[in-house]
């Protein structure tokens, strides 16, 4: 069994521009995990591709793509020539969905979310309004020039596509007209301590595997990810139940994925949902003891977690 991995940063997705520091780290912790992780299972050849300007990933075979070649192209080849394929790329400017009709369309199947499923999830809109609708708590979704006359600041702002928290600003009061442009959304502002669940979605349910500390900091009014600690929070029955709620009010959440939270004494609030694996899938093995690919149901017998996590620090 072949398994093509293109992680967009780090796979070629960027040959031709700087690559930043956060993302381009990010993107080699995730790619190497997936890498040895899949490489390990039994009959498991796995596949990548690399930026040229980057160095290779251990254990799996690795295709070079230089700045003059076509990425799209040779991804193409490479989940032509596989049987499955894990896609990791931003939902920005319809990115993600456009490497999963790749992969579909060259043969080879996505391990992870449907079409349908990262349709919903890279719009910020759509996400809130199909989670509002299934009583999932999470603030509404507003124009810039439509929020109501009667919701006081803090408020912040992103792209309604957007990915990371690198484009989400924050705002004492409401925007000024014309400060943000109409294809961004803005939110109230929720206080509390940033988390994130890892879930599995696989035989007709769903599973977190763990919830995780975010280190999320607010400098100069943009938001900044500066790492996470998988598994260093209590994934209680609350958190289980809400897990639940978000993957049967967007169906297809199949394999690997995120949900980004802020946590309060009196529960839980979903922000958004992330259609792939995030980067929390660096600390999971440590976290979990067991190879997460093996989850997946590649291979025969599934691994067998250990009864307590293990918080696994990921500083960016």
């Amino acid at each position: 069994m072949r398994v093509f991995i293109c992680e967009f940063v780090t796979g070629g997705g960027m040959r031709r521009d700087a690559l930043p520091a956060s993302l381009a780290r990010e993107g080699l912790l995730m790619r190497d995990a997936l890498a040895r992780d899949f490489s390990e299972l039994p009959g498991v050849e796995a596949v990548v591709t690399c930026d040229g300007r980057l160095p290779t990933p251990p254990g799996a075979e690795c295709v070079a793509v230089e700045a003059e070649q076509d990425c799209w192209e040779i991804w193409e080849a490479l989940a032509g020539a596989a049987d499955l394929a894990c896609i990791v790329a931003p939902e920005t400017d319809g990115v993600l969905e456009r490497l999963w009709r790749l992969c579909d369309a060259a043969g080879a199947r996505v391990l992870g979310p449907t079409l349908p499923a990262i349709q919903i999830s890279a719009s910020k809109r759509l996400t809130a309004e199909r989670l509002l609708a299934h009583g999932v708590p999470t603030p509404a979704v507003w124009s810039p020039d439509s929020i109501p006359a009667g919701e006081a600041g803090p408020f912040i702002s992103k792209p309604d596509d957007g990915a990371g928290c690198g484009s989400t600003r924050f705002w004492t009061d409401r925007p000024a007209p014309g400060a943000l442009g109409p294809d961004h959304i803005v939110q109230r502002y929720e206080p509390g301590a940033a988390a994130s669940l890892t879930c599995l979605g696989a035989g007709g349910s769903v599973s977190v595997l763990a919830a995780n500390d975010q280190h999320v900091a607010i400098q100069d009014g943009v938001f900044r990810f500066n790492g996470l600690t998988v598994g260093a929070v209590p994934a209680d029955r609350d958190l289980d139940a809400l897990a639940q709620r978000v993957w049967r009010a967007v169906p297809g959440l199949d394999g690997f994925f995120g949900i980004d939270l802020v946590l309060r004494p009196e529960g839980a609030t979903v922000i958004e949902i992330n259609p792939r694996v995030t980067t929390a899938y660096a600390g999971l093995r440590g976290a979990l003891g067991l190879n997460p690919a093996g989850l997946l149901g590649l291979v025969a017998e599934a691994p067998r977690s250990a009864e307590a996590l293990r918080p696994v620090e990921i500083a960016l």
